[in-house]
């Protein structure tokens, strides 16, 4: 029986085929795992890029803030009020992005599902 089964496979090349088409689906299953290796190294890369970028101006944002309220307490001939100034430049947007955060929270929604179905398109 397997004798005949494989003279009919010879005869009508199926066994060709059937090599071809396993072959082409190892292929096609190892070019999507080096695509997708691609991307996550890319979004990592592009990620741990962000987050030095972010501490770095973290970084600088406070060293400005205590330079520009030391100035401010000499310009004030006071050893405070520099640092109250600048804590209320910090504070008064604070408190109002506090007091609107679900409405900021609801447009920023909006705008990442809008974008979302624009890239699906």
């Amino acid at each position: 029986m397997d004798k005949i089964k494989d003279s009919i496979f010879k005869f009508l090349r199926i066994d060709n085929l059937v090599e071809n088409l396993s072959g082409y689906v190892e292929t096609r299953v190892e070019l999507i795992k080096l695509e997708i290796r691609e991307e996550v190294a890319k979004l990592v890369s592009h990620t741990l890029m962000i987050v030095v970028l972010f501490l770095l101006a973290m970084l600088f944002l406070v060293f400005f803030s205590v330079g520009l309220a030391h100035y401010l307490n000499l310009y004030f001939k006071d050893t405070y009020s520099g640092y109250w100034v600048i804590a209320g430049v910090y504070g008064v947007p604070a408190l109002i992005l506090l007091s609107f955060r679900k409405k900021i929270s609801h447009f920023f929604e909006k705008h990442l599902l809008a974008q979302t179905k624009r890239k699906e398109k």
